[in-house]
């Protein structure tokens, strides 16, 4: 039997990439001829004199060297760099490193089995005049993830699992046995096993069934397991906060500064169930106010090394759905021990401060107190005691559902503080800081967590009372630490890219609006003025959500450069513990260096920030899924109805419709239009028709309709009835 000669199936353009990937990726070895031959698993004469003629031209671009008498080596150089993988919808993707000053695109043949996320080294090449650079992957050093989610689909011996994430352009392959419970049809969570060298696809084995596609539950968990989010609390960790001594004692009273006679209370949501920030009120002898902000003692139950603070570190945050909470300590501390509940005795770690009625700082301190909230009150109720100066809360607004009269002490306390924060803010403002009162879509859920309506949540003055008492903390804890000179956590939030406010500048000139570049001062002033000269246009929320596009991300860091957005030279997170693992470890700082000790490890430190910024970014995705996923739900019931909408996105594949009454987003496909030839003008951020030169630009208004509604994509498509003149 005379053995088959195999074909080298590889291109003659494409050769020299091969040859360097394998030398790249074996780069302190060196091959010859014969041996890069059989990497390549070809053997006929023709491909060999290829690898030769290929390996010579390599030589002397200087791309390899040399190193014995027909042994080559990669020489390492700067077309070299490594950076991670960001996948478009369209299979191809866009190469990010620290190295480069901008992204390089990577067109789907080059990927090399990379997937989104992925930590890679790559080759770039075409650097020639005129032509943008592109990326080929020559190595995956790290997998970002190994854990997807989507629909399984059977065909006998076999499966594959679809992905639903667009950025997943690969299917994955399941062998029966590795099917588990599934069936055919099922949301599955898969674990990614091997890829081998000449597999289309990579193999994989079902770790859980998550149920049928386009059921609620089945939908919720599936957007917690796409971005690897917990659902419940291992049985360990349960079993130890249950054993926890959650008594108030006599012995660790002793410890602390006693609270517990000062008035006391707390303002949150009406349907909150944690309260993790009081507020303190007292008019001093001389007149000034001592203020309060007592936060749950968390660090007090969480210790370090314990099974509960593993898992409340691996978590490093709540995550908010449209439906339900995934918290970050079980029920028993978040919604009880550590609950700031009224009429009960806590542990809380407080910054009290003593201001003038100018709302000046005159003394500040940091410790640890018990307290005892007094009364339990919602915005709401705060908002009507602001705006009536008076005690009486009516049974619609009050959280009880009865009329109800709030003791004179309280209102007193409210009206004043709401004075100060007002100043707070004004100041805060005059310093450059920016406000984003975004609209926050809410849902009406029935029993069966159904949305049946839709509502905004806007900011008033209860929320800014709040806001600027619970700044105030985070400010002054962080600066008392950061003057000494020692490790802390800092909220760090960078200035904005010029590039980014330019593409803003741009967008917001065709609605008559202008930023002022002259100074840092300036551009926050003119954002301002814009944010509040949109305010109820038909554009807001798209100037809104490209504002806040235009801004850095906030992050978790111990090197300290300041809060942009919020104007503050110094900033950490201490007001939240029982949400989030940074507060926690705040908490843990300022009680070492009141005791004395000596400044903590950054680096050690430093790792943690990175962890507990990634896990922040992870459940702020998980969260704007599951909003969009119910608005999609909620659109399902309204395809027969025409809508007004405006256009928030226009990209080359179709334009982006936000509907004027519930905020909800679709998209319609640029074939799909149907009475020009459409193309995309990238500098008048606007779809042209060809013949009729008619324009589809950012901010126009449209009639639409619901044309589909997919769950499981989360993804909504809309007919263009019509553009409103």
């Amino acid at each position: 039997m005379t053995k088959k000669i195999k074909k080298l199936n590889t291109p003659e353009k494409d050769l020299s990439g091969k040859i360097l990937k394998l030398l790249s990726k074996n780069n302190s070895k060196s091959f010859n001829y014969k041996q890069i031959a059989a990497a390549f698993d070809v053997n006929d004469t023709k491909s060999r004199n290829q690898i030769i003629k290929e390996l010579k031209y390599l030589h002397s671009k200087d791309k390899i060297q040399e190193v014995d008498r027909g042994k080559f080596q990669i020489v390492e150089q700067s077309d070299y760099f490594e950076g991670v993988i960001d996948m478009t919808s369209r299979k191809t993707a866009y190469f990010v490193s620290p190295d480069l000053e901008e992204d390089v695109f990577i067109p789907t043949n080059n990927l090399n089995k990379a997937l989104d996320g992925d930590f890679v080294k790559v080759y770039i090449y075409n650097k020639r005049k005129g032509k943008k650079p592109e990326a080929e992957v020559v190595e995956i050093i790290t997998r970002k993830r190994d854990e997807f989610v989507g629909v399984i689909q059977m065909h006998g011996t076999f499966a594959f699992v679809v992905c639903a994430n667009p950025k997943m352009y690969v299917d994955l392959f399941i062998p029966k046995e590795k099917f588990g419970e599934a069936e055919d049809g099922d949301v599955v969570l898969v674990k990614m096993t091997d890829w081998p060298q000449k597999a289309n696809n990579p193999y994989a084995k079902v770790l859980k069934v998550l149920g049928k596609p386009g059921e609620h539950n089945t939908e919720m968990h599936a957007i917690l397991a796409e971005y690897g989010l917990p659902t419940e609390f291992p049985v360990d960790v349960e079993a130890y906060a249950q054993k926890l001594d959650t008594s108030i004692t006599a012995e660790e009273i002793a410890k602390r500064r006693d609270m517990r006679d000062v008035l006391t209370f707390t303002i949150d949501p009406r349907d909150a169930k944690d309260f993790d920030d009081a507020l303190s009120f007292q008019v001093l002898e001389n007149g000034n106010y001592e203020i309060g902000i007592h936060i749950a003692d968390v660090s007090h139950y969480l210790q370090e090394g314990t099974p509960l603070d593993e898992e409340a570190y691996n978590r490093a945050t709540s995550i908010y759905l449209v439906d339900r909470v995934v918290p970050m300590l079980p029920e028993v501390l978040s919604n009880f021990a550590c609950s700031l509940r009224p009429n009960e005795e806590k542990y809380t770690f407080s910054a009290v401060f003593e201001l003038n009625k100018k709302a000046e700082i005159l003394n500040s301190w940091f410790g640890r107190t018990v307290t005892y909230s007094d009364k339990r009150m919602a915005y709401e109720e705060a908002q009507v005691i602001i705006e009536t100066k008076d005690n009486t809360i009516p049974a619609e607004i009050s959280i009880t559902g009865e009329e109800q009269q709030i003791d004179e002490p309280i209102v007193q306390a409210i009206l004043t503080m709401n004075d100060l924060a007002k100043a707070l803010r004004s100041k805060r403002m005059a310093n450059g800081a920016i406000t984003f009162d975004k609209v926050e879509v809410k849902f009406f859920l029935n029993e069966h967590d159904e949305p049946t309506g839709v509502y905004f949540k806007e900011s008033k003055d209860a929320n800014h009372l709040i806001e600027e008492f619970m700044l105030l903390a985070n400010r002054k804890v962080s600066e008392f630490i950061g003057k000494q000179k020692k490790t802390f956590i800092y909220r760090i939030h960078d200035e904005p890219d010029q590039d980014k406010l330019f593409n803003l500048q741009s967008v917001i000139s065709k609605f008559g609006y202008g930023l002022n570049f002259k100074s840092k001062k300036s551009i926050s002033q003119s954002l301002n003025q814009l944010l509040t000269d949109v305010q109820g246009k038909k554009e807001q929320n798209m100037v809104d959500t490209l504002a806040i596009r235009s801004m850095s991300k906030a992050a978790y860091s111990t090197e300290n450069i300041g809060h942009y957005g919020l104007a503050f030279d110094y900033y950490s997170h201490f007001t939240s513990p029982i949400r989030r693992y940074p507060d926690v470890m705040a908490h843990r700082l300022l009680q070492q260096y009141l005791d004395g000790e000596k400044s903590a490890d950054q680096e050690k430190f430093e790792e943690m920030c990175v962890h507990c910024s990634q896990r922040e970014n992870l459940a702020a995705n998980a969260e704007r899924d599951s909003i969009k996923y119910m608005q999609v739900k909620f659109m399902q019931d309204h395809k027969d109805e025409e809508f007004l909408g405006v256009i928030s996105g226009v990209t080359e594949w179709g334009i982006y419709i936000e509907i004027v009454e519930n905020k909800c987003e679709g998209m319609v496909r640029i074939r799909e239009i149907k009475d020009d030839y459409y193309t995309f003008d990238e500098q008048q951020y606007a779809l042209v028709g060809e013949v009729t030169k008619n324009l589809l630009q950012l901010g126009d208004e449209v009639v639409v309709k619901v044309k589909n509604a997919d769950l499981v994509k989360k993804q909504l498509d809309f007919h263009l009835i019509r553009k409103v003149d």
